[in-house]
């Protein structure tokens, strides 16, 4: 069974977070992504990241962070800046379903990245674009970066304990979500041009990412007078229990989110009492009465350690112990299950990744992003190129 988007060609230009992340989903799932870099910037500046780098690994392909995003690619080396780069760009794209970047806004229009400049060498040819702020409008000069859109959209309100400063989520989850919201534009571009014969630009931005996925809480907010503030415990919004509790040696999360799922809690816990208590006996009242209710099971799950208390509950209740990355990524489930894949850029130097969470059948054996430029040759020699043409190009810092 071939992979599912076997046969899909990318051309990425991209740098750092959300682009490479959403380019490593397709290449994960099949697609020919060739990542497009600037020697003479040094290409992706997140090839020198550290803190972390692989042992043995050759200058620009040994940092973590960037093998963690740019899997299973392919590197190609083009000063877009130049006219004859320009001219590689179009007869690359013939053979492309797509062209992605994750630019500030207005520099995909400046390098030739956009439907508009490429139509002609391919009707078909699908531009996604993931900006910080979008390709129009007074901010679309403006870097951005997740952090910043986390501050704008309301996430540091919502994050931490109530009383405390504004604090970020803990990973660079608009990043991540606006990198797959490109791999999901991206795609239905290309079912799209495939349908009709006529490919468009597909817009991704981070800070309506962002927006966006506050989700029930913004048409809350849009249409009553709710005004989304931090919970105690990590507390869900509207629904008890549905937050963090303290046992003998450490904290437990339960989660209640089914009306079925609270009577069946009273009786592991022994508490069937609670049950009929009018306090207790809906979600509207336990909401109402979610200080006293954390009283009461802080009181019964402090009579057990946390796993325990997981041991009693886990399968029939939804809960959850709470775990440092460390202590989740070195559960041996984890490992037994295939979701950690090892890399290996040299006979030396080998890493880990964990695998792509998209089952789809045959599974890919990961590969790692090559040096910069390292597929130069070979994409320029399929597209057409002589030897002696190429070589042009490398004098003239073309690629």
């Amino acid at each position: 069974m071939l992979p599912p988007l076997n046969g899909l060609r990318v051309l990425a230009v991209e740098q750092y977070g959300a682009g490479p992340f959403g380019t490593q989903h397709l290449a994960d799932l099949g697609a020919e992504v060739i990542k497009i870099e600037n020697r003479k910037l040094g290409g992706d500046y997140a090839r020198a990241l550290g803190p972390y780098f692989v042992e043995g690994a050759a200058e620009g392909q040994g940092s973590l962070f960037f093998q963690s995003i740019n899997r299973n690619k392919k590197s190609l080396t083009l000063d877009l800046g130049k006219p004859q780069a320009q001219e590689v760009l179009h007869r690359l794209a013939a053979e492309a379903d797509a062209v992605a970047n994750n630019l500030r806004g207005d520099v995909p229009e400046k390098l030739g990245l956009t439907y508009a400049a490429l139509k002609n060498a391919n009707k078909k040819i699908v531009c996604t674009h993931c900006s910080g702020y979008g390709r129009e409008g007074p901010r679309k000069t403006w870097p951005g970066y997740d952090f910043l859109m986390q501050a704008e959209a309301g996430y540091f309100h919502l994050s931490g304990e109530p009383g405390t400063p504004p604090t970020r989520m803990g990973l660079s989850i608009v990043d991540f979500m606006a990198g797959s919201y490109l791999a999901m534009g991206l795609l239905a571009g290309v079912i799209g041009a495939r349908t009709s014969g006529v490919g468009r630009d597909v817009d991704i931005n981070l800070f309506d990412t962002a927006l966006y996925s506050l989700s029930y809480l913004s048409a809350w907010a849009l249409n009553s007078d709710y005004d989304p503030k931090r919970v105690a415990r990590s507390a869900h919004a509207s629904l008890a229990p549905c937050q963090l509790y303290k046992t003998k040696d450490g904290w437990i999360f339960v989660m209640c989110n089914k009306e079925h799922f609270w009577p069946l809690l009273c009786k592991k816990i022994g508490r069937e009492e609670l049950i009929d208590d009018a306090r207790f006996i809906s979600f509207r009242e336990r909401l109402k009465n979610r200080d006293e209710l954390t009283v009461v099971l802080d009181e019964v799950f402090q009579q057990a350690t946390t796993q325990e208390w997981l041991d009693k509950l886990q399968g029939d209740i939804p809960v959850a112990p709470v775990k440092t990355p460390r202590e989740a990524l070195e559960d041996p489930k984890l490992r037994a299950s295939g979701k950690i894949d090892k890399l290996h850029i040299n006979a030396q130097s080998t890493y880990e990744m964990l695998a792509t969470p998209i089952l789809a059948g045959q599974k890919i054996a990961s590969t790692p992003c090559p040096p910069i430029g390292a597929d130069s040759v070979d994409i320029l020699s399929d597209a057409g190129y002589s030897a002696e043409e190429i070589a042009k190009m490398k004098v003239a810092e073309t690629i």
